[in-house]
């Protein structure tokens, strides 16, 4: 599933060719297996945008903004196998949207991919922006928390430390598989409850989770064994060559050469440790 830094990697491919193009139009592509969730309907969706200008690409958790100059924002949430794409897709498909731009420029489409069919597309108000994506449904972005964010917002929860990095209103954008990576840089049981952990491990935990993620994304993030995260160009990242625990139950762990990576399961999600680096 993308997380972070997957998405952080699709917005900076596709911003520079995205921002500041005219939309001329938006169609759904025509695909045989389980549609997406797209709103409103496409007839609105053209009312409203053709004729504007992406003004920026950003991100906001897991999800991608293409901000428009009329204040509506198209918010795509790749989920499990959603990419955003300028480049030839995996397969034609599982095509699912096309954002058209006047033709300046060699590349002149965008597109949303999805296998699996679970992603989401969008098209909100600046009102509706704040209502769904605000300050009260999110915290802040895991890029950019501080020591001091981690301190005060470990302490507000009980919960196992791995169960809570989940939670997307503690730190947007962390995932899964990000979450058993952090954990293990910074040397913290993943059963933890959250409000135990002593300055020291949460000021670890906070520098794990910066050097995690920019790592990532400096790879252009992980394409697992399935192989459907690829970059807006359709190339695959590389940082599954970098996993020190995840997806590497029965391994050698290779931090301490001491024990074995072992797999726990935690609110229904694959946790991965080592027994001995994270006491």
């Amino acid at each position: 599933m993308p997380e972070l830094p997957e998405v952080e990697t699709m917005v900076r491919g596709i911003r520079p060719f995205v921002a500041g193009r005219e939309l001329i139009g938006v169609r759904k592509c025509r695909c045989p297996c389980r549609p997406i969730l797209f709103e409103p309907a496409l007839p609105t969706v053209v009312r409203r945008v053709v004729g504007r200008t992406v003004l920026a690409v950003t991100r906001r958790a897991k999800r991608i903004l293409l901000e428009l100059d009329s204040g509506d924002a198209f918010v795509i949430e790749p989920r499990m196998t959603g990419l955003m794409l300028l480049g030839d897709p995996p397969d034609a498909g599982h095509l699912r949207v096309e954002w058209q731009f006047a033709p300046d420029r060699e590349i002149n489409s965008l597109w949303f991919w999805d296998r699996r069919g679970l992603g989401t597309v969008r098209l909100y108000r600046a009102e509706e922006l704040i209502q769904r994506l605000g300050p009260d449904k999110l915290g802040p972005d895991a890029l950019v928390m501080t020591a001091h964010d981690w301190r005060s917002r470990c302490q507000a929860t009980s919960r196992a430390i791995k169960v809570a990095l989940l939670d997307q209103r503690l730190a947007a954008g962390i995932g899964n598989l990000y979450a058993s990576e952090i954990l293990h840089l910074a040397q913290v049981d993943p059963a933890r409850p959250a409000n135990t952990l002593t300055r020291r491990e949460i000021d670890r935990l906070a520098a794990a989770n910066r050097s995690v993620l920019a790592e990532a994304i400096r790879h252009e993030g992980s394409t697992l064994g399935d192989g459907t995260y690829r970059n807006a160009l359709n190339q695959a990242g590389d940082y599954q060559n970098c996993h020190r625990v995840y997806q590497r139950a029965g391994e050698l762990c290779p931090t301490c050469a001491r024990a074995k990576i072992c797999r726990i399961v935690q609110a229904q999600r694959a946790t991965f440790y080592c027994p001995h680096c994270q006491k």
